[in-house]
Parts: structure tokens; C-alpha cells; sequence
């Protein structure tokens, strides 16, 4: 056995004790949503998860949810003041160490190492659950959706990497710097000219280029989830086709892999534990 092996062992003993952390994350999340009237719903894996597992895939090691882009700005003018001490809101704004755009609540009493991550730049880097902001999308072709926003999407993950000084990077530099202008601009004309029929990840976010119809997610329902009851799409067969298709049918086990390179799960006990 490897390195990575033991390495790969070793998180794998911790994963059913970083699920329930992210559980313990999650319904700090609801109960703040809850008190403050700002809707939310379990999304992507995790909403695949409840339907299919009735909790966590057992591979798993994340939470996802969604809101609108209008509640998240809610959530995040609220949330600092409400979370226990335990928990952090962690974006751009609050630290700046990070390069990745999306808004996490972190636990700050565990370690969480995904293969981005650096231990050269001070960023927080515990177990944390994600929050994908949702916006309205044109109602056009699909696969319009799907080009547009996956050439925003490449184009700014890219421009935000870092880079190492080479005729390489300086070439993609202007392909892609222009490449999101393009893409950016011919995104907001169909957005201005096409009725909002659909919605997604705002596009930056949206990196396959998934698109869903607004009947799918609207009236929220409830799923049960690791035997919590939390709010999820109205339609959620609908919802997890776009995502997946066939959703029902389990992968291969080759390719029933975690996200995580490294966990230590609760270096703290947390209240009630």
C-alpha cells in the first residue's frame, strides 16, 4: 500500500463522521433560514442523496444547497450574527484568501483538504456545506444555456487561477479574457430578450451548463434527509434528471469516489454531541 493509499484509507474511516457534521452544518443553516423567512433547498448530490438514499450517498462527503441570489444576500447580511462560534460564513469578503467563488459555511473545529486546496495561503479550511446561488434563466434552447454559460463558467475559473509566467499562460490569458467577454455579452442580450422560464446557478458558477424549469423548483417541497425533513425542488424527478438523467441507476464502483483528500472531523466536541 502507497502513500495515497493510506491517505485514501484514512479519510475514508473519517467520511460517515464528516456527514454528520455537515448534517449538524446544515441545520444550523435551516434553522437561521427558518427564523428569517429566506427559502433555501437541498441541491445537486445531496438532493440525489434523499431521494435515492434517503440520506448521504454513501460516498459522498459534501452538502449542497440553493437559493436565490436575492436570499443569499440575506442569508450573508444575517447569518455572522447568528451562527454559533463554531461556524463561519466564508466568502471572498470575509476571507480573502480564497479564490474560488462560492459562498461555504465552514466548521472552524475540523479540517477539510480538497485538491485545490494550499496550505500556503491562510484561508479557513474546515467541513463546510455550499450554497449556490440561483438566478433566472432565458427561456431558449438549451443548449444555447449550455454553451453560453459553460464559456463563462471555463472562462472564469481560468482567468482567476493562478498562473506561472509563460507563453502559455499569457495566451490564455487574452483567449479567455475574451472568450468570457464574448460569452458575458451574448448572455445578457438573451437574457434581456428571452422570457425567464428557466433558472440555474448564476452563470459563473454553472460549469456543465445545467439549466431547469422554474416548475421544477417552484412550490418548494419537503425531502427526507439522514431523517430531517428540509425543503427541496416541488418536482425533484424533474429537477434531478436535467442534473443527471438517469438518476436511479448507481455508478460503477470505480468511479464511487469522495471529493476530499484529507478529513479530520471534530478536533471539538460540539454542543449535544
Amino acid at each position: 500500500m502507497n502513500f495515497n493509499d493510506n491517505l485514501k484509507a484514512f479519510t475514508q474511516q473519517n467520511l460517515r463522521a464528516c456527514q454528520l457534521r455537515q448534517l449538524r452544518i446544515l441545520q444550523e443553516i435551516d434553522r437561521i433560514c427558518k427564523r428569517h423567512h429566506i427559502e433555501y433547498w437541498i441541491d445537486g448530490g445531496t438532493l440525489l442523496g434523499a431521494v435515492r438514499h434517503g440520506g448521504f450517498i454513501p460516498w459522498d462527503d459534501d452538502i449542497d444547497i440553493a437559493m436565490r441570489l436575492e436570499d443569499q444576500r440575506r442569508f450573508e447580511a444575517i447569518a455572522p450574527s447568528e451562527l454559533p462560534d463554531w461556524l463561519f460564513l466564508q466568502n471572498q469578503r470575509t476571507d480573502p484568501g480564497i479564490k474560488e467563488p462560492i459562498t461555504k459555511i465552514r466548521d472552524l473545529t475540523s479540517l477539510y483538504i480538497e485538491q485545490g486546496d494550499t496550505f500556503q495561503a491562510n484561508y479557513v479550511k474546515g467541513i463546510f456545506v455550499d450554497i449556490f446561488p440561483f438566478v433566472d434563466y432565458p427561456d431558449i434552447s438549451r443548449a444555447w444555456i449550455k454553451r453560453l454559460t459553460k464559456g463563462i463558467s471555463k472562462s472564469h475559473s481560468i482567468l482567476l487561477h493562478a498562473h506561472y509566467y509563460s507563453l502559455r499562460t499569457f495566451a490564455e490569458f487574452f483567449y479567455f479574457g475574451a472568450k468570457y467577454v464574448v460569452c458575458s455579452a451574448l448572455w445578457r442580450i438573451v437574457s434581456a430578450l428571452g422570457k425567464p422560464g428557466r433558472c440555474s446557478d448564476v452563470p459563473h458558477l454553472n460549469g456543465r451548463g445545467i439549466s431547469f424549469d422554474k416548475r421544477a423548483v417552484w412550490p418548494l417541497g419537503t425531502v427526507t434527509f439522514e431523517g430531517h425533513e428540509f425543503p427541496a425542488p416541488g418536482n425533484p424527478d424533474s429537477y434531478l434528471r436535467d442534473l443527471y438523467g438517469d438518476y436511479m441507476t448507481l455508478p460503477s464502483e470505480d468511479k464511487r469516489e469522495f471529493h476530499s483528500v484529507f478529513i479530520l472531523p471534530g478536533m471539538a466536541a460540539l454542543p449535544d454531541e
